[in-house]
């Protein structure tokens, strides 16, 4: 299968979905993971226009040790717009090119801004992807797929339709977090927050609800159109 992650910064998906996608690979997937923002705000001391670039550089080494395809629409963080075509189209042509069965992003609800645009964008473009006559220069139209909505990062206002056991991956999703070296400092000293500790402690609570040592959760979207009959997720 195809399988399309679509997260707003680079570190979004290591923290969320990164053993799932980690497991995907195993079982013989091709894994694409777009990164919308490039989180180049993300930083204390770091000035915007030397974090970008470094921040991109992060999620391609975190990509390549994990066997998956990385892109970015490299658009600067507080920037994401759902209503914006130019973001719109840029996903719509990452969507086409990766021609996904399944897509993870975002849910709709989560803590800040740039993320529920996101989730609202991969809504709106992976919908408007399918359609021939739409902007044809942007590739082939694909189908109309499912889309699962990874953990809010603290897990609040969630509660998983599905669970992925985790446990053999959690220890190469920490590597893979742990190469966002700039991130790792500005949620310390931001938001007093070990993300490392958070991560692992998150994967803990998904793993004792689902019966494993750690796992992922996950909520379908349940919309017309969007639902199939066999599981997609590992």
């Amino acid at each position: 299968m195809n399988v399309l992650a679509i997260a707003c910064h680079p570190d979004d998906m290591e923290i969320c979905c990164g053993g799932t996608l980690l497991r995907c690979v195993k079982r013989g997937d091709e894994v694409t993971v777009c990164h919308v923002a490039n989180g180049n705000m993300g930083h204390v001391e770091i000035p915007a226009e030397e974090l970008g670039p470094m921040r991109i550089a992060e999620a391609k080494k975190a990509g390549d040790m994990a066997g998956f395809k990385t892109v970015t629409c490299d658009i600067g963080d507080l920037l994401v717009n759902a209503a914006s075509k130019e973001q719109h189209d840029k996903l719509v042509k990452i969507i086409r090119d990766a021609k996904p069965d399944f897509i993870i992003t975002h849910g709709p609800d989560d803590y800040m801004g740039d993320h529920t645009e996101v989730s609202a964008l991969v809504f709106k473009a992976s919908f408007s992807a399918t359609v021939p006559h739409y902007e044809p220069q942007l590739g082939e139209a694909c189908d109309v797929v499912p889309i699962f909505y990874m953990d809010n990062s603290a897990i609040l206002n969630c509660e998983p339709t599905e669970y992925v056991d985790i446990t053999d991956e959690l220890e190469t999703k920490i590597k893979m977090l742990d190469c966002h070296e700039s991130q790792i400092a500005w949620l310390a000293d931001h938001d007093d927050n070990d993300i490392v500790e958070v991560t692992r402690a998150l994967a803990r609570v998904r793993g004792i609800q689902s019966g494993v040592k750690y796992a992922e959760g996950f909520r379908q979207c349940r919309i017309d159109h969007r639902i199939v009959t066999k599981r997609l997720l590992p």
